[in-house]
């Protein structure tokens, strides 16, 4: 057997955090408050760990936070599971602040779990292509450009509201010139972020930019997974599951 790196985490309020892994199929292994502080958990053969951070006031520094990386097998599987185990939990899914996962598109590779301490736990899927697109191609342009660019602040900076700003101003910019495609991609993508950032008004109104220019039927097919991103994760943040 080779050497097993375990991470080692700190947390403010143990209880309350092994509590949220609880909550996503983890098992308590060891719990200790005296002499000091410090936990560990267990689920698919691997262990995260937790000790006890000292006092700093009721807000989190930024130093104080950390982050993990944890391969496996179905990321896609492992992303149902966790969004199944917080919406029984707590009704909806959360998906500001800590204690949170971040949502996971047909053909990622990657999400986060964000503890209730602010430490970023990332799941890979185990296999993932070692030179990950990471945006900013060199044969990409205008509108397109822009949108992958924001795609890497939405899907890899978790960081919505600067997606947002890009694809704003990137269609003011770029609009006139752009391909009806592209602008149905940005509108599309738009949308999803009006959801994520929950301004129910800006998403119709970006739906109503995409209606408006009457994509064809070969056009839709071509582009289905993108102009759905909205209401998937409508259905996804959705407390019924709906």
């Amino acid at each position: 057997m080779g050497d097993t790196a375990v991470p080692v985490l700190s947390t403010h309020d143990l209880a309350r955090t092994l509590e949220f892994w609880r909550t996503l199929g983890y098992t308590v292994t060891h719990e200790q408050h005296k002499p000091y502080v410090y936990g560990a958990l267990r689920a698919h053969d691997c262990e995260i760990h937790y000790y006890g951070a000292p006092a700093t006031g009721h807000e989190r520094q930024a130093s104080e936070t950390a982050a993990c990386l944890i391969m496996v097998d179905d990321i896609a599987g492992r992303h149902r599971d966790f969004t199944a185990a917080l919406r029984e939990r707590y009704g909806k899914m959360p998906t500001n602040g800590f204690g949170r996962i971040t949502r996971f598109r047909p053909g990622q590779t990657r999400f986060s779990t964000v503890d209730p301490d602010g430490n970023w736990i990332t799941y890979i899927q185990a296999g993932e292509p070692e030179e990950v697109e990471y945006g900013g191609s060199a044969e990409l342009s205008g509108l397109a450009k822009v949108i992958d660019n924001a795609r890497i602040l939405r899907d890899f900076k978790d960081d919505d509201k600067a997606a947002e700003r890009a694809l704003e101003a990137g269609v003011r910019r770029h609009g006139a010139d752009a391909g009806r495609k592209d602008l149905a991609r940005a509108y599309a993508a738009l949308a999803e972020l009006a959801v994520a950032l929950e301004n129910p008004a800006k998403a119709d109104a970006r739906r109503a930019d995409l209606a408006a220019l009457s994509l064809t039927e070969s056009e839709r097919a071509e582009l289905a997974g993108e102009l759905d991103a909205a209401d998937d994760l409508a259905a996804w943040l959705d407390a019924d599951g709906r």
